[in-house]
């Protein structure tokens, strides 16, 4: 299930809530009782090789040659 990050305005208190997708934008009231809060916009970070973690590069590879679609499909 999804999770969701919101902050209180009245607390200033960061909080997750997890609930379906069909409920992502419903109010959700902080941990302390307060109702004025607001839904965070969220990014996801990726570790590993392929990301450039430890021991990756930040992009992987591109193939060589192959036309228009890297060599692929037998275009060029």
């Amino acid at each position: 299930m999804p999770r969701y990050e919101f902050r209180c305005r009245e607390c200033a208190e960061t909080f997750e809530v997890n609930r379906p997708m069909s409920a992502s934008g419903d109010p959700a009231d902080c941990p302390a009782g307060h109702a004025d809060t607001v839904k965070l916009l969220s990014t996801v970070a990726l570790a590993g090789a392929a990301r450039g973690g430890p021991g990756g590069s930040a992009m992987p590879a591109m193939p060589q040659g192959g036309g228009c679609c890297g060599g692929g499909c037998g275009c060029g």
